[in-house]
């Protein structure tokens, strides 16, 4: 479910479920934690972080456990992981980024983005929602009215639109994120982990109030949700009742 390669100084990491289209599950999030740890204590000095074949990852796996009780905080301790490795990340993000898909590169600390790629968190269209470290931060890198469109529209973001906004901060492929990784691997390490960690001061390490909780809680647990479910398995559109 994960390849590791090394080029001096830099690990790259790649999701291998490509018959998914990369999507995640519970164990391949804690490969992928797992995968990021390994490179920090072997002594990497930059991560690159792809998905194999057409995709960089088509968000949680549906078929799977997304649905089973952990899987969220699954998901988010990996998450926290990325965002809190004392490296710089850099998402090489060569296909659609989709929900968890988003989440991974919004986690990373800077986004090489294809040309043909595209973002989008599609939760209001499954009756869920996401945590408020993920509002935040994409708030905190695309801005708050694309951040709006992303989540409330549920509409996605192009590349370019991505470029623009600031959420992607290159376009490029794989071979252009692993250069721009080994240049940031020879800049001062001291230097980037406390610009990183500054960079992620950007209120996403506050705790959610107990009535987002709640909020986020009632969604996961919704007829809006199963309704979702099963709209989805007999292809049709859902009719949520906001309950």
């Amino acid at each position: 479910m994960i390849g590791t390669s090394r080029d001096g100084d830099v690990v790259t990491i790649e999701l291998q479920r490509e018959e998914r289209r990369n999507a995640l599950n519970t164990e391949q999030c804690v490969l992928l934690r797992d995968a990021v740890d390994e490179a920090v204590a072997l002594g990497a000095r930059a991560i690159v972080l792809t998905g194999q074949g057409s995709a960089f990852c088509a968000g949680a796996d549906l078929s799977g456990d997304v649905y089973a009780d952990g899987f969220t905080d699954t998901l988010l301790e990996m998450l926290h992981t990325i965002d809190g490795a004392p490296i710089p990340v850099i998402a090489a993000v060569n296909g659609p980024a989709v929900g968890a898909g988003t989440q991974l590169a919004l986690a990373s600390d800077l986004r090489v983005v294809a040309p043909d790629a595209h973002f989008a968190i599609p939760a209001a269209k499954l009756g869920i929602s996401v945590d408020t470290w993920t509002v935040k931060r994409l708030v905190s890198l695309a801005g708050g009215g694309p951040a709006r469109t992303m989540l409330l529209g549920a509409e996605s973001l192009t590349a370019e639109e991505a470029l623009t906004a600031g959420l992607a901060n290159k376009i490029g492929d794989l071979a252009a994120a692993q250069d721009w990784a080994k240049r940031i691997a020879a800049l001062a390490p001291l230097s980037l982990r406390h610009l990183k960690m500054v960079f992620n001061d950007d209120g996403t390490q506050d705790e959610p109030t107990p009535e987002q909780l709640s909020a986020l809680q009632a969604a996961w647990r919704s007829e809006d949700m199963d309704e979702a479910r099963q709209a989805r398995w007999e292809k049709r559109q859902p009719e949520f009742k906001g309950r």
